[in-house]
Parts: structure tokens; sequence; C-alpha cells
């Protein structure tokens, strides 16, 4: 059968097996644009609708039960539905809600970061985009220079896509791009622009990019160029901060001036934070003591929302703590080996990228090197990767993404390794 005969087929299969899925598209799309207002989540013939979760599993609207080897692009990593961060949040909502004021969730939350992450302040928001919205500002305002530095194949956020250029859409900073992992390009543009460099923003791994790795000596070489000509060094790791003890930047041995997070750290509720050094941060203090004339204004309803710097508590003080970080790490890489051993034994032009639990599947026969490389992937490959998966009960991202999360267990991990392997052997066959 030919590769856009075996697409077309499963389209049509998809859509009969998830009717009710297909009748929430429709009545969706009378009222947002796509059915959805998360455009990430758009695939043919239409997106599944989740009813539940729990655990390291979904199940749609049609009952069908899912493996969820997405988990939520990263924010997902405890699993559905996890007890230990939501009864705190139900019992915190039983007191109060909505605080126009300060309360004792959010300056703990504070103190559990500064101390796990190896920073000296930190400000929270609702989201990586706006963490990094705020952390490119504080940069321009303590620089008071107005150029960005970013990577091609970076994404940090909804108004911050770099997959090839600026996008039009993009916050207005000026930004200026160089190429990912490529020292000496990276260099050159911090030169030519060393007097009106304000900050140079960086993920230790590019997630929407492809789960390309840094190389540690590139990441510390842009660092160490940017602050020579007097820019903010800016590490993005609102999905890498779940690798090791401390992030990936710490694993990496580099250390930024401020660093954007998010996702999993709200254990499932809206979070965003950026952090670092003091003389940065400390921008932000309105307070009487600080004798600051004028402080950097940061508004924000919901910044300090008690369910988010509830759960946040729960999540770094409990569930997800520096040991168990760092061993979730090293299961990570040891399922991605696995999963780079079993397409080993097809003959299908499929490979791995990723570094500790977070990992993407390519239809490209080589490794993927840079993120201009994406576009020479087998788009229809592509996708019969993903509906061959779902098919057989495992859910991950249309682009190839899968995350490993603390809920997977043995079990799920090894039937997701049996599902993997059927799907190429039907795709080499």
């Amino acid at each position: 059968m030919k590769p856009d005969t075996q697409l077309a087929k499963a389209h049509s299969d998809f859509a009969d097996r998830n009717p009710q899925s297909r009748l929430h598209y429709d009545e969706a799309r009378k009222f947002l644009p796509g059915g959805q207002t998360r455009s990430v989540l758009t695939h043919a013939p239409f997106p599944l609708a989740f009813a539940s979760g729990n655990g390291a599993t979904l199940t749609d609207v049609d009952g069908h039960t899912y493996i969820d080897f997405l988990g939520d692009y990263t924010a997902g990593l405890l699993g559905h539905s996890e007890r230990r961060v939501l009864d705190p949040v139900v019992l915190a909502l039983s007191h109060n809600t909505s605080v126009g004021g300060v309360h004792p969730a959010e300056a703990t939350l504070g103190r559990l970061m500064c101390e796990r992450f190896g920073i000296d302040r930190v400000r929270f928001t609702n989201s990586g985009t706006e963490a990094n919205l705020l952390a490119m500002t504080t940069a321009v305002v303590a620089t008071d220079r107005k150029k960005i530095l970013v990577f091609e194949g970076g994404y940090h956020g909804s108004v911050f896509y770099f997959a090839s250029g600026s996008a039009k859409w993009n916050a207005p900073f000026d930004f200026v791009i160089a190429p990912y992992n490529d020292t000496s390009a990276a260099l050159q543009v911090i030169n030519d622009n060393a007097t009106t460099l304000a900050a140079v923003v960086v993920e230790p791994m590019l997630g929407s990019g492809g789960c390309i790795p840094g190389d540690p000596a590139f990441l510390s070489a842009v660092f160490a160029a940017a602050r020579k000509v007097g820019a903010v060094c800016i590490a993005d790791e609102v999905m890498t901060s779940r690798h090791g003890r401390s992030g990936m930047m710490q694993l990496l041995g580099v250390e930024a001036d401020i660093t954007a997070y998010g996702k999993y750290i709200g254990g499932g509720f809206s979070f965003g934070a950026f952090g670092g050094k003091a003389e940065f941060l400390d921008q932000f203090d309105t307070s009487p003591e600080s004798g600051r004339t004028s402080p950097i204004a940061h508004g924000g309803t919901f910044n300090n929302n008690l369910s988010t710097m509830t759960a946040g508590c729960a999540v770094l003080g409990e569930v997800f703590t520096a040991d168990v970080a760092e061993a979730h790490t090293k299961r990570g890489d040891e399922f991605r080996q696995a999963v780079a051993s079993v397409i080993a034994k097809h003959n299908v032009g499929v490979s791995i990228s990723g570094f500790g639990s977070m990992m993407s599947l390519h239809a490209l026969a080589s490794p993927l090197q840079k993120p201009s490389d994406l576009v020479t992937r087998d788009p229809e490959l592509q996708e019969l990767l993903f509906f061959g998966l779902l098919q057989r009960g495992v859910y991950i991202a249309t682009r190839g993404m899968m995350n490993l999360g603390l809920a997977h267990t043995d079990d799920e991990m090894a039937a997701t390794l049996d599902a993997l392997s059927d799907v190429l052997s039907s795709l080499q066959q």
C-alpha cells in the first residue's frame, strides 16, 4: 500500500473510531476558531477530545483509554489526578479562592524555588510565555538596550516563535537570530551587536524545535561572550528544569543570570516564573525599604493565585523533590535508549532525539542534528507513526514528542515499546 493511501486509511479509520470526538470538534468550531484555543493540538482529520485522566492514562469521549506519553508537552510530568497535589489545593480552596493580597503559599513556593534552582529571587506569572516576556523585559530595562539574541528553532511561548526566522505575530522585541549549536556563528552575531545587545535567550534543549540538546561548550561560550559585551544571559527552562536536581543548565555546567520556568511546577495548574540574580530581579522591588524610585511594574491578577501556589508547594516540597528529579532523569535516559533499540531493529526511516525524560520521534533515517533538518522529515511517515501508536493505545504529540512521567509504570513503558515495535513492523511491510 502506498504511503498516501496508508495515510488516507489512517485518517478514515480514526474518524470511524471516534464519532464523539468528531461531534465535539464540529460543535466547538461554531464558537472557537479551529475548534480549540491551542494551535499545537490541531491535526487531521480532527483532534481527540478527552473526558478523564488517571495516573498515566487518558480516556477520550468515545471511551478509548490511552497510555499518555505526551504528558501535556512536559506540563503533565506528575500524571493525572495526583492526589498529593489535588488534596492540598482542594483544602486551600475550601478556605479561600481569589486573594487580592499576599498569602503564605506564595512565599513558601518562592523559597522552595530559590533553594531548588540556586537562584536569589523569583517572581511568578501565569505561563512560560509570560515568564520569558518578563525576563526579556528585565534585561532591556537593566541594560537600556533593545536587541535580543535568540536561536533558530527556538520557541519561548505563544509570541516567541523562531522555527524559521521570527514569526510575524511575535512580540515586538528587536530580535537577532543565530543558528543553534553553532558557536562561531553565534559569537559573530554577538560581536556584531556588541553595543546594542540586551540579552541572549536560549533553551538548553530545543523543545518545540525537535528535542535537540544544546552542546555545553556552545552554551558556555555564548553566555561568556554575552556577558563580555554587557548583555544578560537568559535560560528558557520552562520545559527542561525537570532534568536533574536543579535543571538542565546546571547539569551542563552553565549558569544563567535569569531563568524562565513553567509547566510541571504548577502541578497541572497554570504556572510560570522567572528568577535569578538579585541585581536583575530586584528591579521589581516596590517595597518602601528598597528605596527605588522607578521599579519595574509587574501586574497580574493571578500571578500568585492560591491554586497554583499551593500546588507548586506540593510539587517541589513533596512529589518532585531533587532526589526524585535526579532518578527520573536517569529513568528517562534509559527509556529513550530502549526506544532507540526498538527503532534499530526495523528498517524504517525513523530516529529519536532528546535528553532525560523528554524525547521526540522523527521520520528521519539519520538522527536530527539541527532544527532545519525537521523540514526534511517524511510528513506522511510522521503522521503514520502518530496514528499507528494511537490505534495501539499510545498517545504522543503529532510532531513526535514523547515525555516520560512519574506515573508511568514499567508495564506501561513496556507496552509502549511493544506498540512502537508493532507500528514499525507494519510500516516496514
